[in-house]
């Protein structure tokens, strides 16, 4: 009886298997094509970056556009810029600005510190203290302030003597509202109540950008409510709420404008009082002009320090170089060539 075939033992071919047939996928390459592919060294290549000619074209378009209107504002005479340097240092510009100063400084803290308390109310479970903040914020966001002024200006009408007296005891004290409420007076409460309406937003719009699960985490760990907004709230709420409060207050730098109306002296009235005598109306609007936009600016480098310095830990990599440590970066490539 034969003994069934057994199967061969010699060496195995290593051609690569033929497909299985036309309808079978492409054959996978053999292992020692992959190894060679994984160990040699690629060749470099070079990079050629994109081309984007419409880049070049619009940047050069946008660049003679700006010279075309540096050269129109510099070589218009109506400007007189003679005049503008003359009064730009002028005694009762400079008091006008400072007044204008004083009151944006004021106003940012009185109105950030009574919007914060607006902001706590709304976000307290007090239904009488939430529905009352509400109503506070959504009659001095509806009026204008330019209406607002003028109400508090004219506050003598409505009462024209402010008392404070005891059930049974009689008058403590009485006083003319007109005596109390002067112009700036005037300016300082209607431009604070405006503010604290916004400021009341821009807070609570900051406090609830914070993950409910890190107060929850806290809560967890046992820390006390104080800790936790020092710690926690604050400093990333203050990411939010940066960028917005420096847009509102240098609103209320430009906004003091509208107190001319109430004939305080601040920089824009200080200005028309002096064109009203030299008939150089163009003139002292640039005065005006120029150091609203040289304050702005000063404003706006603070603010940029502010935000970078809240920054610290939310990206990834460290912070952006600032323009002062770019500038100084370029130049040492450049002596250094």
């Amino acid at each position: 009886m034969a003994s069934p075939a057994l199967p061969s033992t010699g060496p195995r071919s290593t051609a690569p298997p033929a497909p299985a047939g036309p309808g079978a996928g492409p054959a996978a390459p053999p292992p020692e094509l992959l190894t060679d592919l994984l160990t040699e060294p690629s060749a470099e290549l070079p990079i050629v970056p994109r081309r984007r000619p419409g880049r070049y074209v619009s940047g050069g378009l946008a660049l003679l556009a700006a010279a075309l209107l540096v050269r129109s504002l510099a070589g218009n005479p109506a400007f007189e810029w003679p005049v503008v340097g003359t009064y730009l240092t002028a005694p009762s510009i400079l008091r006008g600005l400072l007044l204008t100063l004083w009151l944006t400084g004021a106003v940012m803290v009185l109105g950030f510190a009574l919007g914060t308390l607006l902001a706590v109310a709304r976000l307290s479970d007090n239904p009488v203290l939430r529905s009352l903040s509400w109503g506070f914020v959504w009659i001095f966001r509806a009026t204008p302030l330019l209406v607002q002024l003028l109400f508090w200006f004219n506050i003598g009408a409505l009462y024209p003597t402010l008392s404070l007296s005891l059930p049974f005891g009689g008058e403590l004290f009485a006083v003319k509202t007109v005596n109390l409420l002067g112009p700036v007076l005037t300016a300082l409460v209607g431009l604070t109540l405006h503010e604290a309406a916004f400021a009341a937003e821009v807070v609570r719009s900051g406090v609830q950008s914070v993950d409910q699960g890190q107060l929850e985490a806290a809560a967890s760990l046992g820390l006390d409510r104080g800790r936790v907004l020092r710690r926690i709230v604050l400093p990333q709420a203050m990411r939010a709420i940066l960028p917005p409060a420096g847009n509102m207050l240098i609103g209320t730098l430009k906004g003091t404008s509208v107190i001319s109306v109430l004939a305080v002296h601040d920089l824009l009235f200080s200005a028309q009082l002096i064109y009203n005598q030299t008939y150089r109306v163009i003139p002292l609007l640039m005065v005006a002009t120029v150091w609203y936009v040289v304050v702005t600016s000063v404003l706006s480098v603070g603010q940029y320090y502010l935000e970078r310095h809240f920054a610290r830990g939310a990206t990834r990599g460290g912070l952006p170089p600032t323009p002062w440590q770019r500038a100084r970066a370029l130049y040492r490539r450049t002596a250094g060539r």
